[in-house]
């Protein structure tokens, strides 16, 4: 055959099976979101910019957008979701009982979890790291310095193992005291019961500026003393739910390296002509039939909640009350971490 045509008929072939390819079947947890005409999210039981009720019990967050976006791209309202506060005991087996769709609760993608629980990660939407509270009274400038010093932590978390890594490794004796809640561990730490309290630096800055007598007499120490990837979790087994959930976040992430927001997405959508945010805004390629949706599923996640981003300004950013930075959650184009797999 002529070199010149192989290219040509390869090319022809590709598209015609991609118009040929089948819509994903509906897997048994959408059909069950789509008759109950809401999705059950796992969330905190109140960590600030994460998940967290006001007092009209109105939910906020990171994680909390995230489950709004799944909404949105499933049932075109962003507001049908279920909200269900789980403690860190509780979240496993809330997932593998079915009495959540989502778990999206600040979770460790970790081997373990990944390979014993019947759970698939999806998508990581925040990278994190464990750290150290401490009063500015006791004049500790470095974990190196905690030398038989009393943490606070709770049970069931990475956190406890990680000090127990950390400190071991150091050859640094410390008594750590185990609490079962979040809510008690931290305020023990405020009530004077330890010299220290650990979890991810995102927690801590949420509770030095919320939980804290005078958040500026506390400091969070330099040290970093593990890697915390925080990613939504869902049954296995469900191939269909599995895709969604994990493709809703890539969607967000990859809309802010298209340059889509809530504020243009309608222009966007009846003006442009980039192919790649053509994708997004719903008039460009139906990959929604792949995955048992509609053509606009990532338009109506975007339009609810903003790209990635956004959620992170409003929640956890400079701006929010946390006043993290962007740091390795910056895009992988500005230094940061945040790569989208091809929404194409």
């Amino acid at each position: 055959m002529n070199q010149n045509i192989r290219p040509a008929l390869a090319a022809i072939a590709a598209v015609m099976a991609f118009a040929a390819a089948p819509a994903a079947f509906a897997g048994k947890t959408l059909d069950a979101v789509k008759q109950r005409g809401t999705v059950k999210c796992g969330v905190t039981n109140g960590v600030a910019g994460f998940s967290a009720p006001d007092t009209q019990g109105n939910w906020s967050g990171l994680d909390v957008d995230t489950c709004r976006a799944v909404a949105a791209a499933v049932l075109g309202d962003a507001k049908k979701v279920d909200f269900v506060p789980l403690n860190s005991q509780q979240r496993f087996s809330a997932l593998q009982a079915g009495e959540i769709d989502i778990l999206a609760r600040n979770t460790t993608w970790t081997l373990t979890r990944d390979a014993s629980l019947g759970f698939n990660f999806t998508t990581i939407t925040y990278y994190d790291g464990q750290g150290f509270l401490v009063p500015k009274k006791i004049k500790v400038t470095s974990a190196k310095q905690l030398k038989n010093a009393t943490i606070c932590t709770q049970s069931g978390t990475t956190n406890e193992k990680n000090v127990a890594d950390y400190f071991k490794a150091q050859n640094i004796p410390v008594k750590t005291v185990v609490f079962e809640s979040f809510e008690a561990s931290f305020k023990a730490f405020f009530a004077g019961r330890c010299q220290a309290f650990t979890t991810d630096t995102s927690a801590l800055a949420g509770l030095r500026n919320k939980e804290a007598p005078n958040p500026d007499d506390y400091v969070i120490l330099p040290e970093l003393i593990s890697k915390e990837p925080l990613a939504p979790l869902v049954r296995r087994g469900d191939d269909e739910w599995f895709a969604i959930v994990k493709w809703v976040p890539n969607a967000l992430i990859e809309a802010e390296e298209a340059g889509i927001t809530q504020a243009n997405i309608d222009d966007l959508k009846a003006n442009s002509k980039d192919p790649a945010q053509q994708r997004l805004v719903g008039t460009g390629d139906d990959l929604g039939k792949l995955l048992g949706l509609d053509k606009d599923w990532s338009y109506r996640a975007v339009k609810a909640v903003g790209n990635y981003g956004e959620i992170f300004e409003r929640n956890v950013g400079p701006k929010s009350v946390l006043k993290l930075p962007r740091g390795s959650n910056n895009l992988w184009s500005k230094g940061g971490l945040l790569y989208a797999l091809p929404v194409r």
